[in-house]
Order: C-alpha cells, then sequence, then structure tokens
C-alpha cells in the first residue's frame, strides 16, 4: 500500500516535479495514514515523530516502524525506495525558497533500520543539531550562588496548523542555535507533546483563528504543572504603520509571556529565541534547581528560618515547627515582633544582635526564645544577613538549635548577665564543646560581640526593629485566624477565596459570638431578650435627668437565724434533707423562712463543703456574713431576690457535686464557685443593665455603662464583707490564697453578664468538649474520666472556663428545673419584665423589652425564644463535660409544655382551664 502510494507520488511528480511544502506535507499525512490504519494506530494518521539518536540530519524526520517506509528528513526511503526517491530528491535539491529557509540536503543510509514505533498524538516532527551545522554545546553550565548547574539543550515546541515561513524560520533558528524542535499540528498533539518532553520554550500561531484558538492552547497547557517552568510565545500579525497595535495584556491574561511579530527572518526568530533562553529560560531554570535546596533545608536536622528585610518570616523548615511548635502556616507572612518573647533575655543581648546584623556581618550566640506552649527554650543561634540587589541586606537567615547542656541553662544565663555579652569567648567555647561531644557536624558557637569597636556605643544606641522583635506583645488569637485565612486565600480558587472575604468581614466585626438575627420576620421576643440582656441599653433621651439610686443598707438586719447549725428549725431542717436532689424545692424554703432562704441552705451547704474549714474562719462568722448578704438582696423584686441566689447555690453545689466537675476543680475553685453563687446578684435593683444605662443611673455612671450590675455585685459583696470583722469570713486566710480567691470570684460573677454569653460557651467548646471528645474517641475507651480529664485538672485556664460555665448555668437553670418550678421563675421574671417597662413608660425612658407589654405579652412564646436563643446550646455543651441527664430530661418537657401552650394562643403561664394547678 505505502509502495503504491510513493509510486502514485513519483508520478505526479513526473507533471510537477517541484512540489510546494504544504503539498509535500499532505503527501506525509497519507504515507502515515495508510502505514498506520492496518495496525489500528491513529485513524487520523497523525503520529508521533522522533529523530534517530544518531541522525546527522538537520531536518524534521519521520519515522515508521512498519518496516515499509521512512521518511527522513525530506527524504522517503522504502524497501523499493529506489523507484521513488527522485521526486523528493529533486526537492530537497532545489535552492531554498527564499534566502532564510537554506533547506540542506543530508542522508543517512541507516535510517530505515533505525525506524521506531510511532505513536499516536499528533503530526510531530524534530529536529536536532548536526555533527557539522553550527551548535552550542550539548550542555550548558549555570551558576546560581555556590551551585553549578548543568543545563541540556533548550527544547522547543512549535505549534503551527499549517507550515509557512514563519514556522520554517523558527525552525531553521532552532537548528542555527543548537535547540531540539518539535512541530504540533493540532492542540491535541501540542498537548501530548509538551506533557512529554517539557519543552522550555514553546511557540504558538496566534495569527489567525482559523485552525485553532492559540489562547484556548496557551491555557490548557498554563493549567499542567510542568508549565510554570515554560515560556510561551505568541506569534502575532504584524500591524501597519498607520494601524494601532493592539494591547498585550489579553495575551498575558491567557498565559503567553511575549508577544513576537510576525517575521519569517531566521535571524529574527533566532534573536528571538536566544534572548528568552538567556533571560526567562535561564532564570525559570535557576528556580527549578531551588527546590533541591528546599528539599535540603526541609531535611535539615538544624531549624532555619528565613526572613526578609524587614523581619518577616518567609521560610521555616519541619525542623523548626517540631522544635518551636508552630506551624509553618501560623508563622510565614508574619514578622518576628508579632511572636511571643522570653523575658530571659538581656537587652544588651538584642541590641548586640541588632548592631551586628544590621552592618552585615553574621552573629552567633546563645540566645532564649518561647515555644508556642509558652515554654522557654535555649538555643545557640546563628543569624546570617544576606546581601541582594543594590548590595542591600535582602534577608536574614537563622540557624538554630537546642542547647545541649540544658542543665547548666541556669548557671550560662546568670553568666550571660554577669558578663552582658562584652566579648568572653571562653564560655561560649566551652559551650561548644559539649555541642562537640553530641553531635560532630555541629558549628562551634562562638560569640563574637567583642569584634566590634562599637560596643561602647552600645548603651546609648536606640533599639531598632530587631531589637524589638522580642519585646512585643502578643498577637491575638484572632489576629492568627485571619493571617491564616489570608494565606489560604492566595492559592485558593477564586470560589474559595471570595467565601474567605466573607469569612474575613464576620471576623473583623466586635460581636462574634452573638448569632445575628434576621431583619425580617424575626421574633420580637427573641429581638427583646437579646436587645434586654445582651446590650448596654445607651439609647438615651435628649435631655433625660433621671438617675435611679438607692440607700444601700451596710448594717445587719435582725433577722431570726440559728445560733448554730443545729438549732434550725424542725421544717426547715426537714425541707434541707433533699437538699442534694436537683428536685429540691426552693420555694417550699422561701416559704417557711419568711423569703430568707439563704441563710439556711448556706449553712447546710457550706458546711457540706468545708469551707469554715478551708478560710478558717468560726462557723459564727460564716453565719454572720450570710445574714449581711442576704439582707442586702431586694425582697420586693419579684425574680432577683434572695431566693433566686439560694436556687443559684443549690445548682451550683450540685454541680460541684458532678464526678467530672469534681475532677476539675480545686477545694479552693469550689469555695470560691459557692460564695460567687451566693453574692452573685446582691442589692440587683430589678431592673436590666439596659435600664441602668438609659436612666444615667449612679451605678452606670460608676462602672462606665460596662457590666454595670455584675461589678456592683461583687464591689458591694466584698464591701460588706470586709467592712466588719464579725462577718470577715476572709480575714484568717493567707493573703495570696486571698488574692486567688478574690479573683475567682470576682471572674465569675462577671461571667454572668449576658454581653459576654456566647463568647464563654463558645471558649468552652472549643477548650474543653471538642478535645475531651477527641482524646475520648482516641482512647477507645481504656481509660477512665479522671485520667481523660487530667490535662483540664492542669490547666488554669480550663479551670476558669469550668468555672464560668458552671456558675452561667446555675444562674439560668431555671427552665431546666422540674414543670412547676419551671412555671414560678417564669412569672416572675415576666412580672420583673413587666415593671420595668411601666416604669421606662412612665418615666419617658426608652422602651428596652417594648414585648414584655403586660397587656399583650405571651409568656410561652418569651420562654420558648429564651430556650432557643440562651439555653439550649449552654447546656448541650455543659451536659457534655458534666453528664445531666435529668436536666436534659427537664429541659425537655419545659420547652414541649410551652410549645403547646403557644400553639393554642394561650399567653398566660397556664391553659385557664388548668384549676388544679
Amino acid at each position: 500500500m505505502v509502495e503504491m502510494c510513493l509510486s502514485a507520488s513519483a508520478a505526479e511528480a513526473s507533471v510537477r516535479p517541484r512540489l510546494c511544502t504544504a503539498q509535500l506535507s499532505c503527501v506525509q499525512q497519507v504515507l502515515v495514514r495508510r502505514a498506520c490504519n492496518p495496525k489500528g494506530i491513529c485513524s487520523s494518521g497523525l503520529i508521533y515523530c522522533r529523530d534517530s539518536d544518531e541522525s546527522s540530519s538537520p531536518h524534521q524526520t519521520t519515522t515508521i516502524s512498519q518496516g515499509t517506509a521512512t521518511l527522513h528528513g525530506l527524504f522517503i526511503k522504502t524497501d523499493a525506495a529506489d523507484s521513488i526517491p527522485a521526486v523528493l530528491a529533486y526537492q530537497s535539491r532545489q535552492p531554498p525558497p527564499s534566502g532564510d529557509r537554506r533547506r540542506k540536503e543530508r542522508r543517512d543510509p541507516g535510517a530505515s533500520a533505525r525506524a521506531r514505533t510511532p505513536r499516536c498524538c499528533g503530526i510531530e516532527v524534530e529536529t536536532q543539531t548536526s555533527n557539522t551545522s553550527i551548535k552550542q554545546v550539548s550542555t550548558t553550565e549555570v551558576q546560581i550562588g555556590p551551585m553549578r548547574l548543568m543545563q541540556d539543550p533548550i527544547q522547543v515546541l512549535l505549534i503551527f496548523a499549517k507550515e509557512d515561513n514563519q514556522s520554517d524560520g523558527f525552525w531553521w533558528a532552532c537548528d542555527r542555535a543548537g535547540y531540539r524542535c518539535n512541530i504540533a499540528r493540532t492542540p491535541e498533539s501540542a498537548l501530548e507533546c509538551f506533557l512529554d518532553k517539557h519543552q522550555e520554550i514553546i511557540v504558538i500561531d496566534h495569527r489567525n483563528s482559523r485552525y485553532f484558538d492559540a489562547e484556548d492552547i496557551c491555557r490548557s497547557i498554563r493549567a499542567t504543572k510542568p508549565s510554570e517552568h515554560a515560556v510561551i510565545l505568541a506569534v502575532v500579525p504584524c500591524t501597519s504603520a498607520d494601524q494601532e497595535q493592539t494591547s498585550i495584556l489579553p495575551l498575558l491574561n491567557a498565559g503567553f509571556n511575549r508577544q513576537f511579530m510576525e517575521n519569517s527572518s531566521i535571524t529574527a526568530c533566532y534573536n528571538e529565541l536566544v534572548q528568552i533562553e538567556h533571560g526567562e529560560v535561564r532564570s525559570q531554570f535557576k528556580l527549578r534547581a531551588c527546590n533541591a535546596v528546599f528539599t535540603a533545608l526541609d531535611h535539615c536536622q538544624e531549624a532555619i528560618e528565613i526572613t526578609n528585610e524587614d523581619h518577616v518570616i518567609q521560610y521555616v523548615n519541619p525542623a523548626f515547627e517540631q522544635m518551636m511548635g508552630y506551624h509553618k502556616g501560623e508563622l510565614i507572612g508574619r514578622e518576628l515582633t508579632e511572636l511571643p518573647k522570653s523575658d530571659k533575655n538581656c537587652a544588651d543581648l538584642l541590641d548586640t544582635i541588632n548592631t551586628f546584623i544590621k552592618k552585615g556581618k553574621e552573629w552567633q550566640g546563645v540566645y532564649y526564645t518561647r515555644r508556642k506552649s509558652g515554654d522557654s527554650i535555649q538555643q545557640h543561634v546563628k543569624i546570617t544577613p544576606v546581601i541582594g540587589q543594590g548590595g542591600k541586606i535582602r534577608h536574614f537567615v537563622s540557624l538554630k538549635r537546642l542547647h545541649c547542656a540544658n542543665e547548666n541553662n541556669n548557671q550560662l544565663y546568670k553568666s550571660h548577665h554577669d558578663e552582658k555579652y562584652t566579648g568572653d569567648n571562653s564560655q561560649s567555647e566551652s559551650h561548644s564543646c559539649r555541642c562537640k561531644n553530641r553531635r560532630k557536624d555541629s558549628i562551634d558557637i562562638k560569640l563574637i560581640t567583642s569584634q566590634s569597636s562599637d560596643a561602647a556605643s552600645l548603651q546609648t544606641r536606640r533599639y531598632s526593629s530587631m531589637a524589638r522583635i522580642h519585646s512585643m506583645t502578643i498577637e491575638a488569637p484572632i489576629t492568627k485566624v485571619i493571617n491564616i485565612i489570608n494565606a489560604a486565600q492566595e492559592n485558593s480558587p477564586i470560589t474559595v477565596a471570595e467565601a474567605l472575604d466573607r469569612v474575613l468581614e464576620i471576623l473583623r466585626t466586635t460581636e462574634l459570638y452573638s448569632p445575628q438575627l434576621g431583619t425580617k420576620d424575626e421574633d420580637p421576643h427573641t429581638s427583646d431578650l437579646v436587645g434586654g440582656l445582651m446590650t448596654d441599653g445607651l439609647r438615651r433621651l435628649s435631655g433625660n435627668e433621671y438617675v435611679f439610686s438607692k440607700n444601700v443598707n451596710l448594717s445587719h438586719s435582725l433577722l431570726s437565724v440559728p445560733n448554730t447549725i443545729n438549732d434550725v428549725p424542725p421544717c426547715v431542717v426537714q425541707l434541707l434533707d433533699n437538699e442534694e436532689s436537683w428536685d429540691f424545692n426552693i420555694f417550699e424554703l422561701e416559704a417557711v423562712t419568711s423569703k430568707r432562704p439563704l441563710v439556711y441552705l448556706g449553712l447546710k451547704v457550706f458546711a457540706r463543703f468545708g469551707v469554715s474549714e478551708f478560710l478558717n474562719c468560726a462557723e459564727a462568722t460564716l453565719r454572720a456574713w450570710l445574714q449581711v448578704i442576704e439582707a442586702n438582696y431586694h425582697s420586693s423584686n419579684s425574680y432577683h431576690n434572695s431566693t433566686h441566689a439560694a436556687d443559684v447555690l443549690h445548682a451550683t453545689a450540685f454541680f460541684l457535686r458532678k464526678e467530672r466537675v469534681k475532677g476539675s476543680l480545686d477545694h479552693l475553685d469550689e469555695v470560691a464557685a459557692l460564695i460567687a453563687a451566693t453574692i452573685h446578684d446582691v442589692d440587683h435593683p430589678g431592673r436590666t443593665n439596659s435600664f441602668l444605662c438609659n436612666a444615667g443611673s449612679e451605678l452606670a455612671v460608676l462602672y462606665n455603662d460596662t457590666a454595670v450590675l455584675e461589678s456592683h455585685h461583687t464591689a458591694l459583696a466584698f464591701q460588706l464583707t470586709t467592712k466588719d470583722r464579725k462577718c470577715n469570713i476572709f480575714k484568717n486566710i493567707d493573703r495570696n490564697h486571698y488574692r486567688t480567691l478574690r479573683q475567682a470570684i470576682i471572674d465569675m460573677v462577671l461571667a454572668t453578664e449576658m454581653t459576654k454569653h456566647f463568647e464563654h460557651v463558645n471558649r468552652f467548646v472549643n477548650s474543653i468538649n471538642k478535645p475531651m471528645a477527641s482524646e475520648e474517641t482516641s482512647s477507645h475507651n481504656d481509660s477512665s474520666d479522671c485520667e481523660r480529664t487530667a490535662n483540664i485538672k492542669n490547666s488554669a485556664d480550663n479551670q476558669t472556663l469550668i468555672k464560668r460555665m458552671m456558675i452561667k448555668c446555675a444562674d439560668v437553670a431555671n427552665p431546666c428545673r422540674p414543670l412547676e418550678l419551671c412555671i414560678e421563675w417564669a412569672g416572675r421574671i415576666s412580672e420583673e419584665y413587666f415593671e420595668q417597662t411601666e416604669e421606662e413608660k412612665r418615666k419617658g425612658l426608652p422602651v428596652v423589652m417594648p414585648v414584655f407589654d403586660r397587656n399583650t405579652c405571651s409568656i410561652p412564646k418569651s420562654q420558648i425564644s429564651f430556650i432557643d436563643y440562651f439555653i439550649t446550646d449552654m447546656f448541650d455543651a455543659w451536659d457534655a463535660f458534666a453528664h445531666l441527664p435529668v436536666l436534659m430530661q427537664h429541659l425537655a418537657n419545659n420547652y414541649k409544655y410551652w410549645k403547646t401552650l403557644d400553639e393554642l394562643k394561650c399567653r398566660s403561664l397556664r391553659l385557664p382551664s388548668e384549676n388544679n394547678y
């Protein structure tokens, strides 16, 4: 079949002895199709072509492996080649069509014997520098820093749908430059050829979109990983003198690096390719070599940190991450000034380091730094300035390793302070010797501060940026989060980047933990609860001079209280027998104690937890203290009275008996929690913080409209306690214990302020619930609860979160009480809000919670909103830690009760027909 085709071609040649280039190409395609189809290879007749390793021809080479024909350069060889070579030989012997296309005849007798199996990926032809043509050395030596690289001959891919003067110009330019060249005719073959050979230069015909879309081809190549090191050139048509030249931006956006105005001159094409080689290709070749450098750095055992001249971290290796406890994503892009510093370094050392590196000198020495966990570690540090463009310092490279003699750290630090790094090298040399024993490859660490003649001026020199690196405040966690997201955006798809932009908008707000309510069809009950409980209510009226004040009773009221706990009336004793049960009825205790249940319950609970023993105070002192605290609760308040305080105390004591809570807190924490519960609402006026701020009350002015009531409760409680030794329960404890206890009490009471409700809940979930859940999963139930909470107990921060969560849940536990108690508390808080609304209207103040109008309010709706918005998530989190199935069952039952009333359009506490209640 091939012979017939070749004979036909010869016959045609007798009529037209000279074939144009396009016709010759067509003949090649026909031959290829007919030779490949019997084997089922590429029905389109497009094959992948490679030159012979031994070929001396600078021309294009096509090889067919069926043993029937070999098209070599511009010559066709077959087993019966004698019948047809004259045609193509004649073509090859003709002068070049133009002066720029000087094709040379090169015969290779052994070409057919070296025929290879074709690969179907499109028409491609390849040229390689001949032994006789002008050529470069096979490899080029390239220097990058101390590295000596050997660059193989450049490979070029020409993508031209049709052969013409321009494609020939680049072809022969590659031959002159000694480049290896491939030609692709279709987008598919171009992509496959590039993925196979990874050419450094790609030339795409962008003159005519009739055959293919050059920009689409460019984008498809750019979508591959190897293309990041390729230079893509667009051949564009020439513009006339009166025609305005088009912008190159569309080409750049498509992925092209350069454009080439149509010019078929071999010299012009040669100059363009050589410029690209010595410019972009050489730069990309050096960049590829950097991968080896970074691989070495990543496997280096020394901790390495690279910053720019402004001390912004640009690289850290895994050894650095392991030593410092950070992930590289937390460090790269941040300034060193943002990282926590160790306070063990003297100021002179920082000044010395800065003096040396700013002068371009290398500094070596011993330095203290702080890990992410907060631990200070001692390191041998070597900081090397790297000089860059313009002779300026462009980077700092820090090599760090742990000090090998940690047992001598204290002595070393002392000697550093004594000597103040004035140049005593003997000490550092001894350090180096000890390090050599451990690691023979380690570099000797010597302090070289004495080498500078400027040492005398260090005391008066101002600290510059490096000196301030370890004196800045620790970065806020929210800033860390924002920085991580910003870094993630750089390499994210556009949809992900846009979503992260929205995340950043939310994170930059101040109300991070408060759910956002919709502006349409929102539940007015929820909206008013949020407005009343979670804002400062500063919606003042002009000229409002209303001031809320009351006379604080600092004296001891004459209450009928027992002399000792054994003198408690029998009826009270009987009620208190059930005090440890969650279903304990506080209202019955309120009734039998004439609205003074706090003293009686307090004596019982405090005795059970050994509060007097811990405080080293007499029972009489504790009794007097409970009496004066209860006297300053307002019995006239419907809700915020001493019964509520006793209820919170009861809930706190109940929580303290739960295993996980008990295993996580110390005795001091227990005492602090019980005292905080007792005093948490003392002298509450029965009005919200918003009311007091709007009214311009004395308390709001005193506490700057911030946590007004909570600040007042704690301040007054300590004032009442310390005013009289008879009731001063703290008078006999150690001062340090008192400070710790006082701080814990204040922190817990302030946690009951609702503006930070969601912050406290979210921190508890993220710091307690999630880590414990992960630990339980990994332990496969092999360890006990006590073992699993060991880490929590050892963390002061986590203990604080537990105490805050405990008192918050105790403060608003009403929806988790038995139904009858829940209904009673709901009625009391509603009554208090009704009274506030009425007073706001009467005094002309802004109405904080308009929904709590006595005539229109739906109590079931308000309870549903309160449970949905504040209670459910918080108690889910607390239950996950403390295990409170009884409470969660009550919560579900009560929520169902309120839902039923609401569905029946009932706005009161009970259905009208419920006479049995």
